[in-house]
C-alpha cells in the first residue's frame, strides 16, 4: 500500500535526522521512533504525489511536520499539561525520563523541524520561506488550540468554542501538513484552495473522532489511557452532543472531505484511499 510505502520512507528519514542531536537524542529518539500513525507526513507526501512531485523535495516538510507534531505530545503529555503517563503504549517521555529531559526533549524537536526545512538543499528560497511561514502559523495555532483546552477544563461550553479549539489544537497541523505538499508540489491557486478545504474537513473529523475513540477503543489498542478526556473533565463532542451525533458529525465530515477532492484539477484517488482508511480507525 502507497501508505506504507511512505510510513517506511519517512521513518528512515526521521532515523537519520535524529542520529546526532547531542545529550537530547535519546530523549527526541525515544518520542519520535516509538510509533504513530504519521498521518500529517502521509498528507503532505500525498498531496505532492498528486502533482508528480519528486518526494526527495517533500522529505523535509514531511520530517519537519512530524517533529512539530511529537513536540507538542511531549508537552501535552507533561503534569502541568494534560498530565498523561502513556503515549503509544509505552511511558510518556516524561515518565521514562524526567519532567525536565521532557521539555527539553520537546524544544529540541520544535527548532529541528525548522532546520530540517531551512537546511534542505532541493528547495529555492522562495520555496523554503513559504514552507516557513506555513509551519509557523500552525505551529502557533496549535499551541493557541491547547491554551483554550486547558482554559475550558470542568467548564459547560458551546460547541462552537470546542470546534474552534480543535481546529487549532489539530486541524491546524492538519491543514499545515496538506499546504506544505502543495507548496512543495507548487500547484495552482485554485487546487490549494481545495485542498484546504479537504485539509479543513477531516482535521475536525479526525478530532471528532478521537473524542470518540476516547470513550469507545481500549487502551491496548489506543495507545494511551482510555476515558482520559472525561477523567479530567474536559468538554469533549460526545460529552456535548452525545456519542450517537458525534459519529454522524465525523462521518459528515469526511464525506465533505471526500466530495471537495472530485473539484481537484487531478486524480485524488489516493486522498480518497486515505479517507477511507481514516473511517474506520480504532485508534
Amino acid at each position: 500500500m502507497q501508505f506504507d510505502t511512505h510510513v517506511v520512507r519517512l521513518n528512515s528519514k526521521l532515523d537519520n535526522y535524529l542520529s546526532t542531536q547531542g545529550s537530547l537524542t535519546e530523549a527526541m529518539r525515544y518520542s519520535v521512533l516509538a510509533g504513530g500513525k504519521r498521518f500529517r507526513p502521509i498528507l503532505a507526501y500525498c498531496v505532492a504525489s498528486l502533482f508528480d512531485t519528486d518526494l526527495n523535495k517533500v522529505d523535509s516538510s514531511a520530517c519537519s511536520v512530524e517533529f512539530i507534531h511529537a513536540y507538542s505530545l511531549i508537552h501535552d503529555d507533561l503534569p502541568a499539561m494534560d498530565d498523561d503517563d502513556i503515549r503509544h503504549n509505552q511511558p510518556a517521555c516524561h515518565k521514562y525520563f524526567n519532567e525536565a529531559q521532557a521539555i527539553l526533549a520537546g524544544d529540541g524537536l520544535q527548532a529541528l523541524a525548522f532546520e530540517v526545512l531551512v537546511n534542505d538543499p532541493l528547495l529555492d528560497s522562495k520555496t523554503k520561506i513559504e514552507l516557513l511561514s506555513t509551519l509557523t502559523h500552525a505551529a502557533f495555532k496549535m499551541a493557541e488550540g491547547q491554551a483554550i483546552d486547558l482554559s475550558i477544563v470542568s467548564q459547560s461550553v458551546d460547541i462552537s468554542v470546542l470546534e474552534n479549539m480543535h481546529r487549532k489544537k489539530t486541524g491546524a497541523l492538519l491543514s499545515c501538513a496538506v499546504d506544505l505538499g502543495a507548496i512543495t508540489a507548487q500547484c495552482s491557486v485554485e487546487d490549494r484552495n481545495i485542498l484546504r478545504e479537504f485539509s479543513q474537513a477531516i482535521g475536525l473529523a479526525y478530532q471528532i473522532q478521537d473524542d470518540v475513540l476516547d470513550v469507545e477503543a481500549p487502551v491496548g489498542v489506543l495507545g494511551k489511557n482510555q476515558h482520559s478526556d472525561s477523567d479530567k473533565n474536559k468538554p469533549t463532542y460526545p460529552s456535548i452532543i452525545g456519542l450517537s451525533e458525534s459519529k454522524q458529525s465525523y462521518q459528515a465530515l469526511y464525506k465533505k472531505a471526500s466530495s471537495v477532492l472530485e473539484l481537484l484539477s487531478v486524480d485524488a484517488q489516493s486522498l480518497q484511499a486515505l479517507i477511507q482508511k481514516l473511517q474506520i480507525r480504532s485508534f
